[in-house]
């Protein structure tokens, strides 16, 4: 894998981590919170595991591949998660997982 793609992914990490915090922070704002209970905790742990990945290849990480598949899969279930909803911020998460998942598996691949 090139710098490019290193920089690349590092950049869809970082993307998706903002757009799952303020997702998070949107959620918590909803009307049913019980309704969004799951986006909140997915939201939560997809922005941490981002975050950590970003990091794990900025460092040049020996894990970086093992930790991309995990971060590509957690961006599936957060993705899905904030599909189900119709909020701005759900959609806009939404997309951010989707492309932080496809970065992720190129490094993987």
């Amino acid at each position: 894998m090139t710098n490019e793609q290193i920089q690349s992914c590092i950049e869809e990490c970082m993307s998706c981590m903002l757009a799952c915090n303020n997702c998070y922070v949107a959620c918590l704002k909803e009307e049913d919170l019980n309704m969004m209970r799951e986006c909140i905790r997915l939201d939560r742990e997809c922005a941490d595991i981002c975050g950590f990945a970003a990091q794990a290849m900025s460092t040049g990480s020996q894990y970086m591949k093992e930790i991309c598949q995990i971060c590509a899969e957690t961006c599936d279930l957060c993705a899905t998660e904030c599909e189900k909803h119709h909020h701005d911020h759900c959609q806009r998460c939404a997309a951010a997982c989707s492309a932080c998942a496809k970065a992720c598996r190129a490094m993987i691949a």
